[in-house]
């Protein structure tokens, strides 16, 4: 059932991913009160502080997919269904999340019990099937021509490196060379780990994150790649809002060579932080090497968004704003 024309452009989004993000938003305001009120700790952080943070990115992720999936013309049928395992898989992941919070006992990794290996094991098949959903709504999307090539190149690029970004959970998972010695003498109550370098929980952490500051994590990149898909279309976005003021911005053509740009300077960024965790380096202790990467990741960014501008001549401004028609793309 499509909304009418004079209802509010979500009302047409994706229903269950819609459901989904509504209960995120519940969870959200929910866990930041089990912050204030219950001082237990797990693996050495608040309990209710690990659900707080998966319910507000599965928010903005819920929302996200569920504008993407309303841009398609066609294949709406199928898209419809990948939306609809995506928002299964993750109710079910944060019913484990929460559950386990509320029990006084950590989520991910644990092999502590059989019944918390089993949580954790149902865990991980969640992932993946929700991992295999967001694939499908990125071929998806590959398939779908958008009438703003920019927007294209945003909701392409995006997905991409969400997908990039989510498959290091899978690389979490994976036992570190101290759990496999572990293993030999029996079953270690903890398998997996996002820290590289440091045991998790073990040092400090930085603060509203939680990230190590005493080694690599590799939840960095994993927040970095999962949230181009809100990252780089808001820059479009802003592009278009800025339209009407900046005449250059008016031309399509300039848009989406300052999108390009984006893009790339953000899988760089991606990459570079993966880099760094998988180094064992904290984000907030870079070295050299690092800096020095970021440096010419900034100043190619800067180089290209320079060139994308000088690259055309401003047109003149309408009657009637070419911007106006992005702006409803971008909002149906």
């Amino acid at each position: 059932m499509s909304a009418s024309s004079s209802s509010p452009p979500w009302l047409s989004w994706h229903r269950p991913l819609m459901v989904f993000a509504a209960s995120m938003a519940l969870l959200t305001v929910t866990t930041a009160v089990g912050l204030v009120v219950d001082d237990r700790l797990v693996a050495g952080s608040p309990v209710w502080f690990k659900p707080f943070k998966f319910s507000v990115s599965f928010l903005a992720y819920a929302l996200s997919l569920a504008w993407m999936l309303s841009l398609l013309p066609r294949f709406r049928r199928a898209g419809w269904w990948a939306g609809t395992v995506v928002a299964v898989a993750s109710a079910i992941e944060m019913v484990l999340i929460t559950g386990q919070a509320a029990r006084g006992r950590r989520s991910h990794f644990n092999h502590e019990t059989p019944f918390d290996k089993a949580l954790f094991d149902t865990m991980a098949v969640t992932v993946v099937v929700l991992w295999a959903g967001a694939l499908v709504i990125a071929v998806l999307l590959f398939r779908t021509r958008q009438t703003d090539r920019g927007l294209a190149l945003a909701l392409r690029f995006g997905s991409v490196l969400s997908l990039a970004g989510a498959a290091l959970g899978f690389r979490m998972a994976r036992p570190t060379p101290e759990q496999r010695a572990e293993a030999l003498t029996g079953e270690p109550r903890v398998v997996g780990a996002h820290g590289v370098g440091v045991t998790d929980g073990s040092g400090s952490t930085m603060a509203l994150t939680g990230w190590e500051t005493a080694g690599g994590d590799l939840r960095v990149p994993h927040f970095v790649g999962l949230h181009a898909l809100q990252v780089l279309p808001f820059v479009l976005l802003a592009l278009v809002l800025l339209a009407p003021r900046l005449a250059r911005l008016r031309d399509e053509r300039v848009r989406l060579r300052l999108v390009l740009v984006a893009s790339g300077a953000y899988t760089a960024l991606f990459a570079l932080v993966t880099w760094q965790a998988l180094r064992g380096q904290a984000l907030t202790d870079p070295d050299g090497a690092t800096l020095g990467a970021a440096a010419v990741i900034v100043l190619a960014a800067a180089a290209g968004a320079w060139a994308a501008l000088r690259g055309s001549s401003p047109p003149p401004a309408p009657a009637n704003r070419p911007s106006d028609n992005h702006r409803k793309e971008l909002s149906v």
